[in-house]
């Protein structure tokens, strides 16, 4: 049972609970946005996470069920086995990964949604390169639980609190202003010169005063860290003139669903006391699929939106992209631009290779300020931290072949290099665990969790252990991967050399029986589909190996 964490000052409050009965749940990161704006307000009219007959209202009809404008599923997932034995008048704890308590949840019913039919009201697609169809499948619980939310106290931030606003502290904020139009603009990446001209012009065609209003709570994969993010919004206020526009955080989880998610957009700005809201091109969309195309048309959302504006109660400012003419050196709409114009563009991908190699970014683009904060983000290639994640058979080499690289590139490079051996980490990390199935996935994601804190801090972590089922390999690579580099190495030595070598005896008595689950012979090894590296052991000396494995991430850029 967790131990809950509760300050003094609520503990009246929960005389009527037997906390020591309490189911505990602990919250995920988009779980604890949603929570916070349920209790701000900023989800109104939510009081609580959907039930079913509003969570099947709102994929059938954009609604609640009470007919209130609403186009994203609010709901609180959790696991087949969380769920078993739960029961109506049951209290769950809504807990924070400390252990902090934010909200009691007596529950009312559970059910099991059809996520197919979820993704493709929400998303438009069931298409897994989708970021938002992905999550779905493959981290929102199969159970949908709801009920009568009893809050106790608002999600704990530590940074950016003079930024951070309810609903009702920013319109008390508005109304000492005597800001009477207020127009949001919506972002989750930094702002540019594009982005300042833009807010701009729609602040002054709409004569309104201008809240910039960024996602800090929950992005797509890979976008830059809200940290740096609102260093760059900060420097960027201070190009408006004065008292025309003010900065303040949204603890909002995007899930990147295009349209339906632009909708739900404007009515989070309503309720925080705006008039207006921009809406630009393909607004909260998840960018290209696999084959290039975009998952939504680029002003879909426009359209969708500017449909329900009288009942939002909120004016849409639509604008096309802003691009920069050369001609006339100044931005504009890019259906206004002529065809003897010159437009000047710098993609993304181009934009953080001139971060990374230090190649000069032209001033119409972006402030000079905003470019040396983004710049401590995109190190050269080979200053980034990176991981090197050995699998393969016990007995393919893994340990023996990682303790020989870790000297070696102490030996040559100025790096700190950390060895995770599969056998060491098992005695001092994992030492509670079995080699039950659950426990060697669970080693795998503690070993992934150590990595990527090093890479993160631009050091070499070096894994050594079997990891023998993809999906959790997988999970590592994506968490490391936006950290730093990930470079997967398969030891494709065969199992009968494996045998052969038998360390430990482990195979003549798995083959006997006496060790259970044992990869290779009586539970699966699945083979890696596109490692970075690739190596027989029994075709190579242990210096071969290594000099194979310098060779390839030198190619790979991570190291000189």
């Amino acid at each position: 049972m967790t131990e809950i964490t509760i300050p003094d000052r609520i503990k009246e409050e929960l005389k009527n609970y037997d906390l020591a009965k309490l189911r505990t749940l602990t919250l995920t990161l988009r779980q604890r946005c949603d929570l916070e704006l349920i209790m701000n307000g900023g989800f109104h009219p939510l009081n609580t996470f959907m039930n079913q007959s509003d969570y099947l209202s709102v994929l059938k009809n954009t609604r609640l069920s009470n007919g209130s404008l609403w186009s994203i599923p609010i709901i609180l997932d959790i696991t087949k086995a969380f769920a078993e034995n739960l029961a109506a008048g049951d209290n769950i704890a809504l807990v924070d990964s400390d252990s902090t308590l934010y909200a009691i949840l007596t529950v009312s019913e559970c059910w099991q949604p059809d996520k197919k039919e979820e993704a493709h009201a929400v998303y438009g697609t069931d298409r897994h390169p989708h970021p938002g169809v992905e999550y779905l499948y493959s981290k929102t619980g199969d159970i949908y639980v709801s009920g009568v939310l009893h809050p106790i106290q608002s999600p704990l931030h530590f940074d950016f609190n003079e930024l951070r606003h309810t609903p009702a502290e920013l319109k008390q904020i508005f109304s000492e202003k005597n800001w009477h139009e207020i127009i949001a603009f919506q972002t989750r990446n930094p702002m540019h010169r594009a982005h300042q001209e833009l807010t701009l012009r729609a602040s002054q065609q709409n004569n309104a005063k201008l809240l910039i209003h960024p996602v800090v709570g929950m992005t797509r994969p890979g976008d830059i860290d809200y940290y740096a993010r609102v260093r760059c919004y900060k420097y960027m206020l201070a190009k408006y003139p004065r008292d025309t526009a003010m900065l303040s955080l949204l603890p909002l989880a995007m899930r990147m669903a295009g349209p339906k998610e632009a909708l739900s957009h404007a009515i989070i700005r309503k309720n925080y006391g705006c008039t207006h809201f921009i809406i630009g091109r393909d607004h909260a969309g998840p960018g290209n699929d696999s084959t290039g195309q975009s998952f939504y048309a680029p002003y879909a959302a426009q359209e969708l939106v500017s449909q329900y504006e009288e009942e939002l109660g909120i004016k849409v400012v639509p604008f096309h992209e802003m691009v920069y003419v050369k001609e006339t050196k100044s931005y504009m709409p890019i259906n206004q631009v002529e065809k003897t114009h010159t437009v000047l563009r710098i993609s993304g991908t181009e934009f953080r290779r001139c971060l990374r190699e230090r190649i000069d970014v032209p001033e119409w683009f972006s402030y000079p300020e905003i470019i040396a904060e983004l710049r401590k983000l995109f190190p050269p290639k080979d200053e980034l931290g990176f991981t090197l994640f050995f699998t393969g058979f016990s007995g393919a080499g893994k340990s023996t072949i990682a303790r020989a690289l870790r000297v070696r590139l102490l030996e040559k490079y100025d790096r700190w290099v950390s060895l995770l051996d599969g056998d060491i980490i098992r005695k001092v990390l994992s030492s509670e665990l079995t080699f039950s199935k659950e426990h060697r996935e669970l080693n795998v994601r503690r070993i992934g969790f150590v990595a990527n804190e090093i890479t993160k801090h631009r050091g070499i972590a070096i894994c050594a252990m079997i990891a023998p089922y993809s999906e959790t390999r997988k999970e590592v690579r994506d968490l490391i991967s936006e950290s730093g580099g990930f470079i997967e190495v398969y030891l494709s030595t065969p199992l009968a050399t494996c045998e052969e070598r038998n360390p430990k005896g482990v195979y003549t008595k798995a083959r006997a029986g006496l060790i259970q689950e044992f990869t290779g012979i009586s539970d699966p090894y699945e083979v890696p589909e596109n490692p970075e590296i690739e190596i027989d052991t029994s075709q190579y000396s242990l210096e071969e190996c290594v000099d194979l494995i310098i060779e390839k991430v030198r190619a790979l850029g991570y190291l000189n």
